[in-house]
């Protein structure tokens, strides 16, 4: 079996409601524009607040798929 190579992105999913709704948010954009999707890790999680309320949720999230480049 020929050896694979995966690449690693981070991106931040944001939502009003929850860090889970954030985290998906991240997946399923990422899913639309990128093939072969293999694994999904919530590296950090943190609010954004105003006024001292919270105001979103958000998930930093590491999304790795097979590279295909040259």
């Amino acid at each position: 079996m020929p050896e694979s190579v995966y690449k690693v992105i981070v991106l931040v999913g944001t939502s009003s409601q929850s860090w889970e709704k954030a985290a998906a948010a991240a997946v399923e954009r990422a899913a639309k524009t990128l093939r072969d999707l293999r694994v999904a890790e919530v590296s950090e999680l943190d609010i954004q607040l105003k006024d001292g309320k919270i105001q979103s949720y958000r998930a930093k999230v590491k999304v790795s798929f097979k590279y295909e480049g040259p």
